[in-house]
């Protein structure tokens, strides 16, 4: 597994740590009606970003389209997700995954299982997508998947993980006969430690697949509250707890220094288990990208200058 590079830099951040290298290639993600109130992306994101656009329950596919081939055309390298419980069979699969090659030049999908209870039609997780063979036969060389830090309940309910590793063995096993790259991108968490510790064991399972952590980029405290209890985020999200109890924080915007700058400790440690970093912008697209101009190197600077 790649580690992500690491190199010193003389301004480093309040917590002693550089983060500049963490930022270095990090992707993104957008909504349709978000990606509408961007003028130009080119202004924000650095040439060539991987940029996932979220497919959420009840998004038309003529919006999800169009968007990837607008963000495709700006520079940017498109991954729309694909949620199982939102494909109602084969053939809509087919024909989402052929607009998307010939309208907007996407070959790549990040797979969900999607975030509703009840699926539209025959699909119930990522695997099932993945077994129709649908990607390799229409091209799609890069496929992503989801991982779960701090547990998937849609997979093991009782709050285990023995469902979740068995599923992540049996795509680590379709990637090795795949001819598709795969990678994990993992769910958004506020503490460094438990997500080094997921990724170490499953380094110690055998499971290699390239992992995108993700991270919440600048939000309300109260936003990343909502969105972290929606989304199940577990034990780090005792972090943001115990800032809600800070008066003096209570109404600082988050940002994401802390756990980085732990992060750039392993890193300077020579155990860094991360691929690279994946921005959640929950408070923004705009706020995201401030922040890696901000704390990033010079390949985090935007395609084009803001005027």
């Amino acid at each position: 597994m790649s580690l992500i590079p690491f190199r010193r830099k003389s301004s480093a951040p309040a917590a002693g740590r550089p983060i500049d290298a963490l930022l270095s290639g990090y992707s993104i993600e957008v909504m349709p009606r978000t990606a509408a109130k961007i003028a130009d992306f080119r202004s924000l994101l650095p040439g060539g970003t991987r940029v996932y656009i979220a497919h959420i329950d009840g998004t038309p596919i003529d919006d999800m389209v169009a968007t990837a081939a607008r963000l495709a055309s700006e520079g940017f390298e498109v991954m729309p997700h694909l949620p199982a419980r939102l494909v109602p069979d084969a053939a809509t699969l087919a024909l989402w995954l052929d607009r998307y090659r010939t309208e907007a030049g996407v070959t790549g999908a990040l797979l969900l299982g999607g975030g509703i209870d009840s699926p539209r039609g025959t699909f119930d997780s990522s695997l099932q997508l993945m077994e129709t063979g649908l990607f390799d036969r229409m091209g799609f060389d890069r496929l992503h998947v989801a991982g779960h830090p701090e547990g998937n309940r849609d997979i093991d309910p009782d709050g285990g993980d023995h469902a979740v590793m068995q599923a992540l063995r049996w795509k680590q096993d379709f990637a090795a006969r795949s001819d598709a790259r795969m990678a994990m991108v993992t769910q958004f968490a506020f503490e460094a430690a438990p997500v080094l510790a997921w990724a170490r064991r499953l380094r110690d399972e055998g499971i290699d697949l390239p992992i995108h952590l993700g991270i919440a980029a600048p939000a309300k405290l109260q936003t990343l509250i909502r969105y972290a209890v929606t989304c199940g985020v577990g034990p780090s999200l005792k972090v943001l707890q115990k800032r809600a109890l800070d008066v003096t924080k209570l109404m600082l915007p988050y940002e994401p220094t802390e756990i980085l700058s732990d992060l750039a400790g392993a890193a300077e440690a020579g155990d860094l288990p991360f691929a690279q970093l994946h921005l959640f912008p929950l408070g923004g697209i705009p706020a995201a990208a401030d922040y890696a101009i901000r704390h990033g190197g010079a390949d985090t600077q935007p395609l084009r200058a803001r005027g």
